[in-house]
């Protein structure tokens, strides 16, 4: 056992810590009831992990300037932040000091403990965002180095609405900001209709990755226009000027109960530089070919997550 002093304070009962070629503290474990005193408040770092939810005890970690990185919390402890205050297990920082990222729980997942078991612990949480306020059990909450909020991730069966660029949108998984406030991305709770430099065009991904709300499946660029999107209902026609045609549809895959049903592979599609880009297709400029989207005829199911019943 140690002490090390960091730009924070001391901490004494260090049982683990890596240095950078400076010096400087990499990252460290304790075993002792230390403070830190942050901008944000007093926080005191996991020193033991109390039941089977916690995850290990997880190091507290540095930048190579000393600047804190990474900090779990013995218990949750709120902090202030420019989107309001959010309790948290969990926070991560820019190397200037601003919040990176704050998670309200930060339990380990096991086959004691189910992701179930976290959200029944998880608790509403009211942000303020550019788009308004949003209330929602929330994973994750993450910020730019300017304070601007970047991105929310939320827990399964959750759901908000926001004011989008095409009207009032209610999502799922999660939304992510432009630095400026503009809305960037968001994941739709229900197929919706939005216009795109090839048409009219409804948007839905049936099998969101639901990892976090940094990126997702419908995008906008800075001025409010369709970048990207997933569908499973429509299919796009490109003709060639020499009179070729190609089309785009969306897949198809067996349902994992393994009966005779099938389920749709999301089509994904991106507007840049002028041109489309279906899935991993090359680019068709808009200005050289010509694009006809009609209704994908082939009747699928979605996604079953539980083949009992």
């Amino acid at each position: 056992m140690t002490s090390i002093d960091t730009l924070y304070g001391t901490l004494d009962g260090v049982s683990f810590h890596s240095l950078y070629s400076n010096g400087k503290t990499d990252g460290c474990k304790i075993s002792g009831k230390n403070t830190l005193a942050t901008p944000y408040g007093d926080f005191i770092p996991q020193y033991e992990a109390e039941d089977m939810g916690r995850r290990t005890r997880k190091p507290i970690c540095f930048y190579k300037s000393g600047a804190l990185k990474s900090l779990p919390l013995q218990q949750q402890t709120a902090v202030k932040t420019p989107a309001g205050t959010i309790p948290a297990e969990l926070i991560t920082f820019h190397e200037n000091g601003a919040v990176k990222r704050v998670f309200p729980l930060d339990g380990k997942l096991s086959g004691f403990w189910s992701w179930k078991n976290e959200f029944a612990l998880a608790e509403e949480t009211t942000l303020r965002t550019p788009a308004g306020a949003i209330t929602a059990k929330i994973i994750a909450v993450q910020f730019y180095e300017s304070g601007a909020i970047k991105s929310i991730t939320l827990w399964p069966g959750q759901k908000a609405s926001i004011p989008a660029p095409y009207g009032e949108q209610e999502f799922r998984t999660g939304v992510s900001f432009y630095e400026n406030g503009a809305l960037r991305s968001l994941e739709p709770l229900r197929r919706t209709v939005v216009p795109t430099p090839v048409g009219m065009m409804t948007a839905f991904d049936n099998e969101p990755n639901g990892i976090h709300g940094d990126i997702n499946s419908l995008q906008f660029d800075p001025d409010g226009l369709v970048s990207a999107l997933c569908t499973i209902d429509e299919e796009v026609v490109v003709s060639f000027p020499g009179g070729n045609r190609q089309v785009f549809s969306p897949g198809v895959k067996n349902n994992v109960c393994g009966d005779e049903r099938k389920i749709s592979v999301p089509m994904k599609i991106r507007f840049e530089k002028g041109a489309v880009i279906f899935n991993q297709s090359a680019p068709f400029e808009l200005d050289r070919f010509s694009f006809e989207v009609r209704k994908h005829s082939l009747q699928t199911d979605m996604p079953a997550y539980s083949c009992t019943g």
